[in-house]
């Protein structure tokens, strides 16, 4: 292990150990990834044992489907483990600090809304009284008619009308334990008309802005800036207007949250301490709140380095759940009063690991210009000049070589521009210099320390992996946001990874592109890849996508949602592929934007129309275009393989 990376010479013996530890399978997996000797990667649910899923053969069943990748694998039994950990950890802290009240987990559905994903969470954890968070009225409106269990709670969160009360009353004399949070002081006259309309009032909750803040990408969430919750004056207020309208004894829930993906575990203990007093202060003045909402932000460790870094957390489920238990504990033995129900909104950590993308890579863009240079000893000046220095560059001279290079360099465009160069004789500088350059990155790794412009140099010589997919469709967290996933291949394990590169997407933006990858010890500028065999396909995986990507994804190029299949381990231990889902259809990408599948087919059967009437072409070809046409029109967006 070198600078954070391993390193692996081209003498070792490559196993699926070294290969296992190169990707940071056991760091960042939570025991649910591992490698088959063969080299495929595989997905093990827990309690499977030495029994699990190869992705490779998945991914191979599926294209004799006519399934081609880019294709979202989801493993629905991961669900159920990251269900029973997070439960099993709170039950735990709950027996250790002889706690008296239950822990009640909500599931957010804005984390992840796929329906399959949702009733997979609420089959696994109805013997946990696994409920619902919602920010919206149509996310109520589902939350309502899914099946959950009787002691379960519905939290609606977020900005809320007459529409949306009205709905959450519905939901209440359908028998289902609802808690509409005020989180602007607005929205309490809209419960109390709800009180003068004689509508059924269902629980009310308060989302207070605490002074503590979260950590890492999200922090903004938290703190007295905060998009959402009211502050210690509002709240008195809101409590007055409550007891003047009746509805004092509706309050049942205080609420807070300080950020998602928070990365520090001290965060947690001074936003849990803070929320713990502001209830025991409210009880203290009778007000009946039982239940205490600590929110989301419990981490996932994308990087497996087990920090406070923006791409891990440095604490465990378990330590959180202590550290939430006992903090709640303390401050209630302090302020003698009665501790509350616990409830969390940990959405990110249920659902992260459940998904993965699987995409093939189309094509390869060297990093260095490998064609030998034709060196004739007879061109220009600047050409000779480089070629000179290609020839004679060394370990001793690399840096100084390299700095003339670069002003040679700047010489040949500079004659180009003025019109004194050939195309060929540019060509011929160009190669010359990028082999420079790969060399000169090269003997800088031989120093002890390496400059830092040697580090940059070799950055932008990684070769490119073009991938078929969109990463504002599938990984809009990394666009938008720098977050980290990590990404391994999904077999060829067993072999050593010749080259390293960054990876292109297949859309028309420069942003398309995966640029820094999960490392234990920093961010890595490049992903280690095995070299393309002709006439076969590369797989890649992009793993931990399970949290937002399938919501926040965009259509940009009109690449749609991708190709879906539900993947599980039977109880004989053998994999079984459900609920196959076919990606978007180019039309239908289309018809996001306004555009009619007939109105375009009309189009081209005019102008086809015209063509014929112009002798330019026969009725027959006419008729073989359009229905060429017809058919491209119900093709998937991405690439053909």
């Amino acid at each position: 292990m070198e600078n954070g990376e391993l390193k692996v010479t081209a003498t070792d013996h490559f196993t699926v150990e070294l290969a296992a530890e190169l990707y940071g399978l056991s760091a960042w997996g939570s025991g649910y990834f591992s490698i088959a000797e063969n080299g495929h990667l595989m997905v093990r649910p827990a309690g499977s044992g030495s029994r699990g899923i190869d992705v490779y053969d998945v991914i191979r069943r599926l294209s004799d489907r006519g399934i081609e990748t880019p294709v979202l694998l989801r493993f629905p039994q991961l669900l159920e483990s990251q269900v029973d950990k997070l439960v099993a950890s709170f039950d735990s802290a709950v027996r250790e600090f002889d706690y008296p009240e239950r822990f009640l987990p909500v599931y957010p559905l804005k984390v992840n809304q796929q329906r399959s994903v949702v009733e997979g969470l609420l089959s696994s954890g109805r013997r946990h009284a696994l409920g619902l968070e919602v920010g919206s009225r149509p996310e109520l409106l589902a939350a309502v008619a899914l099946d959950t269990a009787p002691e379960s709670l519905i939290v609606c969160n977020g900005f809320k009308d007459e529409q949306y009360l009205s709905a959450a009353a519905l939901a209440n004399r359908l028998g289902r334990r609802v808690v509409v949070v005020v989180e602007k002081p607005f929205e309490l006259q809209a419960i109390m008309d709800m009180r003068a309309r004689d509508e059924c009032v269902p629980m009310i909750g308060f989302r207070i802005r605490l002074q503590a803040r979260g950590s890492g990408l999200w922090e903004k969430s938290g703190g007295f800036a905060s998009k959402f919750g009211l502050s210690t004056r509002q709240l008195l207020a809101a409590l007055d207007q409550l007891a003047a309208g009746g509805l004092r004894d509706n309050v049942a829930l205080l609420h807070f949250h300080v950020g998602s993906q928070i990365t520090e575990i001290r965060k947690i203990k001074s936003a849990v301490r803070e929320g713990s007093r502001i209830y025991a202060k409210l009880r203290k003045l009778g007000v009946p709140i039982r239940y205490l909402d600590v929110g989301g932000g419990l981490g996932v460790d994308y990087d497996g380095s087990g920090t406070s870094s923006d791409a891990s957390v440095n604490y465990t489920v378990q330590e959180y759940a202590n550290d939430v238990v006992f903090g709640i504990s303390e401050v209630c033995a302090e302020e003698q009063v009665a501790p509350p129900s616990i409830v969390s909104e940990s959405g990110r950590m249920l659902v992260a690991y459940h998904s993965m993308l699987v995409t093939n890579v189309q094509a390869q863009i060297p990093g260095i210009d490998m064609q030998p240079p034709v060196v004739s000893g007879q061109g220009p000046q600047v050409v000779q000049d480089l070629e000179e220095i290609e020839r004679t560059i060394s370990v001793k001279n690399f840096r100084e070589f390299y700095h003339d290079a670069l002003a040679y360099s700047d010489q040949l465009y500079s004659l180009f521009n003025l019109g004194l160069l050939s195309l060929e004789e540019r060509a011929t500088g160009e190669g010359l210099f990028s082999r420079i350059a790969g060399e000169a990155v090269r003997y800088s790794k031989s120093a002890k320390f390496i400059a830092e412009e040697f580090r940059e140099l070799e950055s932008k010589l990684h070769d490119k992996y073009i991938c078929n997919f969109s990463v504002f469709q599938s990984l809009p967290d990394h666009w938008a946001l720098d977050q980290l996933f990590p990404i391994v291949p999904i077999h060829r394990l067993n072999e050593m990874p010749e080259h390293r590169a960054r990876l292109a997407d297949i859309t028309c933006d420069s942003d398309g592109e995966v640029e820094k990858f999960v490392d234990r010890k920093e961010i890595k500028d490049a992903l280690e890849v095995h070299e393309l065999k002709p006439g076969e396909p590369y797989y890649l995986a992009f793993l931990l996508l399970g949290a937002y990507q399938d919501t926040m994804g965009d259509l940009h190029n009109l690449f749609g949602r991708v190709h879906e299949a539900r993947v599980v381990l039977d109880p004989q231990g053998r994999t079984d592929i459900e609920d196959v889902r076919r990606g978007e259809q180019a039309v239908h990408a289309l018809q996001h934007f306004g555009y009619s599948e007939d109105e375009l087919v009309r189009r081209i059967e005019r102008a086809l129309s015209g063509l014929v009437a112009q002798g330019r072409l026969s009725k027959p070809d006419a008729a073989g275009l359009l229905e060429d046409y017809r058919i491209r029109l119900r093709g998937y967006t991405y690439l053909a393989r």
